[in-house]
């Protein structure tokens, strides 16, 4: 897919995974878990229902840490029929402490990026997940001079995208999205006419992975990383 660099007005980021490392710490996470409740399961059987447990719950708390810890306390409390110990817990709490306290280690050249980008476009973030802590990330990031908005999203559907950009008076021909999620961050802006760019991260939440048919016949592009965006914007 060939972008003209001269229709493109707007260009949105995604944030966790595309400007900052997130899916890496819930692997992590996951790894704790699985060690505290290694008693009452194996750690295959364990990774498999918390996540089922996390998509159970995901139109009820969403997407983030904290909707992720307490899918983590109710799977424990699942497999272990209502016996863990009030101090794991409390463990299984500050694992999830532990994960909004991280400081932002931001993925290469990000910021030298921006910057660059940022004389000739309109930038904006558009990303999902609990607010305060997207919130907190763009703070810390010290990126937030780059960007002239902000939107922290419930879900990345075309629905989602066409109402902000039409609340944005954004036109969908002028608007370029650049993200690590072909589910997310791709597939949704290519279906409402827009352009998008792939950058994929080394790691992938099972819930994002897309079946190839799904892309199949889609016009997008694919980059190594956010550096490779100089060479033709």
């Amino acid at each position: 897919m060939e972008i003209d660099s001269q229709k493109i007005k707007v260009i949105g980021f995604d944030a966790d995974d595309t400007l900052w490392i997130n899916e890496t710490y819930f692997r992590d996470a996951e790894e704790e878990f699985a060690t505290l409740l290694e008693g009452y399961e194996t750690k295959n059987k364990i990774d498999q229902e918390l996540f089922k447990m996390e998509i159970k719950n995901l139109s009820l708390y969403g997407y983030g840490v904290k909707g992720f810890v307490l899918s983590m306390v109710e799977c424990a409390l699942d497999l272990s029929n209502n016996e863990i110990s009030s101090e794991k817990i409390t463990a299984i709490l500050n694992i999830g402490k532990e994960m909004i306290s991280r400081p932002v280690e931001l993925l290469d050249d990000v910021e030298m990026v921006l910057k660059e980008l940022s004389k000739k476009y309109r930038l904006i973030v558009l990303t999902k997940g609990d607010l305060l802590d997207q919130e907190r990330k763009i703070e810390q990031s010290n990126l937030a001079e780059y960007f002239h908005h902000v939107e922290v999203l419930s879900d990345k559907k075309e629905s989602n995208y066409k109402n902000l950009l039409e609340h944005l008076e954004i036109d969908v021909n002028e608007f370029l999205m650049i993200g690590n999620s072909l589910k997310s961050d791709v597939l949704p802006l290519v279906n409402i006419g827009a352009k998008a760019i792939h950058i994929p991260f080394h790691t992938t939440w099972e819930h994002e992975m897309v079946d190839d048919n799904d892309a199949k016949g889609k016009e997008y592009k694919t980059i190594n990383g956010l550096k490779d965006l100089l060479n033709f914007l």
